[in-house]
């Protein structure tokens, strides 16, 4: 016979453990299986096929997604860190506006930072045909395309991620172990290679793997800027649209390995080393910058950096403003009108791919909620055999490529199953709200964990010991202590989802459409105008999220990541 505390801890992970074999590693195993099939038998011929002498473009699509990751990793870092580092350890003017602004691509989806850079930076881009005018040249200086274009918007993008973490590591970094290493002689570069540099090892490292993943799944950016330039998330695509079903579980399964493969080699890097303080940090002291001219180098730099950042919302929003037709042929737009968001409310067609993206967002950030409080305090409250398994389990689909996710559930699910209810979901509406469920499960799970850990246990048990029972203990106790954890990640996981194209692009039906589908709809046939209003909705929505997020939640974002 089980005791109460035995029963309620396998009342909570029946549910969990359906959920994340059903939705999660079910659908994996499906993809693996495909992936040793041909013509309906057991074979390895696909990956012959993926490895052999014919296999040119697979292997150049291996080879192109592995090194523009690591060079996305590296550009990444090398702007973020040190951004971070001067904005949290010197104080100069403009400093906390600086601060703010250099977040700012963080609100730009991957597919409407690549359309904004190529219509700003490109070959017809409003920057080079600028400068062409200006200086009456005879043809444009300048154009981004090809790896280098895709180096361009990932860095962009992506560096964030550094700044956040970074950020977030300095100014939990004790003061007095640099201050120590200065007064036993070492000197600024000294102690920031051998102090500084180590103890914000973890937050780099959290952070590679968060940019090596994005750029992995990178789809956007290859395929508008490079042309189709031959990437493993592309050429996914590009098998299951031709319906070659077989190689495009092979392809998945060898980019899961590659991802999975860099996520293991980073935590072992990480693990090598104890980074643990013996004290707490007090906060991130910054020196006053004295010298003025050094000063007032930092603000010009600080003014040029901002305009850089904000050129691609600016852009946006100039084209957004561009009617139908408005600008076709001339170098530049030549009428400008409210038109492209007077059509959103009163053209029910213009607004499907709007109310669709928000009421699947909606429906997977309410499966988020639920299932991370509940997954989240079965690993960190209760004990039982299998809590590593299941940890790993709910990491899943954060370390696998969106691209991956996305051909696991068509794998799994085009057939009826169990978890299916005997349905097809493949081509209904419900497919992209069960990936966007699936993917962002880590994001509530890991911020709801860290304010767990934070919850003495002591404070639910008085709570028992005063008569009341779990439920209710649950529900008045702990759920209010861990509330802003929850929603912290819930609404990352809805930003996400609003701007989620990589998963949409494999899943979406023409009754499903989210906005980012409409986007790019929108862009093959030369409607800019439309298209960048579409992209301003979702940076606005994004904003609006995120700014609750911050002042309202006070739960900075970077503790969800």
């Amino acid at each position: 016979m089980l005791n109460a505390e035995r029963r309620k801890t396998l009342l909570l992970l029946i549910p969990i453990i359906l959920i994340l074999v059903g939705y999660v590693l079910y659908p994996s195993i499906e993809t693996l299986l495909e992936s040793f099939k041909k013509g309906g038998a057991f074979s390895i011929q696909n990956y012959s096929d993926f490895f052999g002498a014919k296999a040119e473009a697979n292997l150049e699509a291996l080879w192109n997604s592995v090194y523009i990751s690591l060079l996305s990793v590296l550009f990444s870092a090398l702007i973020g860190v040190p951004l971070a580092y001067i904005f949290n350890r010197y104080d100069f003017p403009g400093r906390k506006f600086f601060s703010s602004i250099a977040i700012m691509p963080i609100v730009l989806p991957s597919l409407v930072g690549v359309m904004a850079f190529m219509f700003l930076y490109g070959e017809a881009g409003l920057v080079p045909n600028a400068i062409k005018d200006l200086f009456h040249l005879s043809e444009i200086p300048f154009s981004i395309g090809g790896v280098a274009g895709i180096l361009i918007v990932h860095a962009y993008t992506m560096y964030p991620y550094f700044y956040m973490t970074t950020s977030s590591a300095l100014n939990n970094l004790d003061p007095s172990l640099e201050e120590a290493a200065y007064n036993l002689g070492s000197n600024r570069f000294h102690v920031f290679f051998k102090v500084t540099l180590p103890l914000l090892t973890p937050g780099l490292v959290a952070a590679s793997l968060l940019v090596f993943m994005v750029s992995m799944a990178s789809f956007s950016a290859p395929f508008l800027l490079a042309g189709g330039y031959r990437v493993l998330s592309l050429q996914i695509y590009f098998s299951k649209i031709n319906g070659d079903l077989e190689m495009a579980a092979t392809q998945s399964m060898i980019l899961s390995v590659v991802s999975i493969s860099f996520l293991l080699f980073m935590r072992w890097f990480q693990n090598r080393k104890d980074y643990r303080m013996a004290s707490k940090g007090i906060g991130a002291h910054r020196s006053e910058v004295s010298n003025p001219l050094i000063k007032w180098v930092m603000v010009t730099v600080g003014i040029l950096a901002m305009i850089v950042l904000l050129l691609p919302h600016v852009t946006l929003l100039i084209l957004s403003l561009v009617p139908e037709g408005g600008w076709t042929w001339q170098t530049y737009p030549q009428e400008f009108s409210l038109e492209n968001f007077a059509l959103l409310f009163h053209d029910p067609n213009i607004w499907d791919p709007v109310r669709n993206s928000l009421f699947m967002a909606f429906l997977a950030c309410l499966g988020v909620f639920v299932f991370g409080i509940i997954t989240s305090y079965a690993l960190v409250k209760r004990k039982f055999i299998g809590k590593n398994l299941l940890d790993i389990l709910v990491m899943i689909p954060w370390a696998l490529p969106a691209t991956v996710v996305g051909m696991n559930l068509i794998l799994a699910f085009n057939q009826p199953s169990v978890f299916s209810f005997g349905n097809i979901l493949v081509g209904t509406f419900w497919i992209l709200p069960l990936a966007y469920f699936v993917r962002f499960i880590p994001l509530v799970v890991r911020s709801t964990t860290a304010v767990l850990e934070q919850m003495d246990d002591s404070i639910e048990e008085a709570a028992q010991n005063l008569g009341a029972k779990w439920f209710y203990t649950f529900k008045k106790v702990v759920i209010p202590i861990i509330l802003p954890g929850v929603l912290s990640g819930t609404l990352l996981a809805f930003v996400q989802a609003v701007g989620e194209f990589p998963t949409s692009v494999l899943l979406y039906t023409i009754g499903n459409r989210p906005i980012s589908i409409e986007i790019m709809n929108q862009l093959r046939m030369f409607n800019i105008g439309q298209a960048a209003a579409y992209g301003m909705i979702q940076v606005g929505l994004i904003s609006v999220v995120l700014f609750v997020s911050s002042k309202f939640l006070g739960v900075k974002t970077e503790n969800s990541l």
